[in-house]
C-alpha cells in the first residue's frame, strides 16, 4: 500500500508513553500517523526517531488539546496533507492527585480540560470528515479509574468517568453515520506517569494498549466492542 492509499490516524499525546506505543503500532501496520503533544521539542524528537523507522508515514505538531482552536487547526492541517482521517485516538491525558479539599481550582481545571474537554474538541473536529467519508473509528483511552473511584483521585476519576460517559453517548450519536467509537479502560500501565511508585513489573506495558487498538481496528465494520477493560494479569495481592 502506498502512502497515498494508507489509512490515516491521528493520535493525541503521541510523543511518549501509551500514545507513542500506539503510533508505533499503527505505523508498523501500514497506517499514516499524525501525532500531537503539548511540547514541540517532544513532538520533534518523536517524529525524528519514528521517521528513522517509518519514513514520512509519521508526522506531528505541537498542540494543546485544551484549546479548541489549536485542535481545529491541527485537524485542518492533517486533512490538507492526507485528505482524510480514518481513526482518531484520544490519548492525551494527565493526572493531579490529592485529597479533594486540597486540590486547587487550577489543578481541577487542568485535568478536566485535558482529559475530557480535549477528547470532545478532537472528536468534534474530525467528525465532519468522517461523516463525509461514511466511515471512521474513534478510540478514547480512559482508565479503570472510569469505574473505580479511589481516595485522592477526585479530579482524575471525574475526568475518566466523564470520558466513559462521553464515549458511550457519542457512539449512539454517530453510529448511523458509519463512525464507530470505543472506550479502552486500561489498568495500571508502566509509563512515566507511574514513575517512582515502586515495583512495576506486574503492570501492563504501553504495547498492550497499542495491541488493543490494533485489535479493535481489525474488527469487521458490523461489530463494535464499545468498551474494553484491560487489566494486568497478576497485580499485587492485597
Amino acid at each position: 500500500m502506498s502512502d497515498d492509499e494508507a489509512r490515516v490516524a491521528v493520535v493525541t499525546g503521541g510523543s511518549r508513553g501509551i500514545g507513542r506505543a500506539i503510533v508505533e503500532a499503527l505505523a508498523g501496520d501500514g497506517w499514516r500517523v499524525f501525532l500531537c503533544g503539548r511540547r514541540q521539542e517532544s513532538v520533534d524528537a518523536a517524529v525524528a526517531e519514528l521517521g528513522a523507522r517509518f519514513g514520512d508515514r509519521v508526522a506531528g505538531r505541537a498542540v494543546d488539546v485544551r484549546e479548541q482552536q489549536e485542535v481545529e487547526a491541527f485537524v485542518a492541517w492533517v486533512l490538507e496533507r492526507a485528505g482524510r482521517i480514518d481513526c482518531l485516538v484520544n490519548n492525551a491525558g494527565l493526572g493531579r492527585f490529592g485529597p479533594v479539599d486540597e486540590l486547587t481550582g487550577e489543578e481541577w481545571r487542568e485535568v478536566l480540560r485535558t482529559n475530557l474537554d480535549g477528547a470532545f474538541y478532537c472528536l468534534r473536529a474530525v467528525a465532519p470528515a468522517m461523516k463525509r467519508q461514511g466511515s471512521g473509528y474513534v478510540l478514547n483511552i480512559a482508565s479503570l479509574a472510569a469505574k473505580n473511584p479511589f481516595a485522592g483521585g477526585a479530579a482524575y476519576n471525574a475526568s475518566k468517568f466523564g470520558l466513559l460517559g462521553f464515549s458511550e453517548a457519542a457512539m449512539l450519536d454517530l453510529r448511523h453515520d458509519g463512525i464507530r467509537i470505543s472506550c479502552i479502560l486500561p489498568g495500571s500501565v508502566e509509563t512515566e506517569f507511574r514513575a517512582g511508585r515502586g515495583d512495576s513489573s506486574w503492570m501492563l506495558a504501553p504495547q498492550d494498549v497499542a495491541r488493543t487498538v490494533l485489535d479493535l481496528l481489525a474488527y469487521p465494520e458490523r461489530a463494535l466492542p464499545s468498551r474494553v477493560e484491560l487489566r494486568p494479569t497478576r497485580p499485587p495481592k492485597r
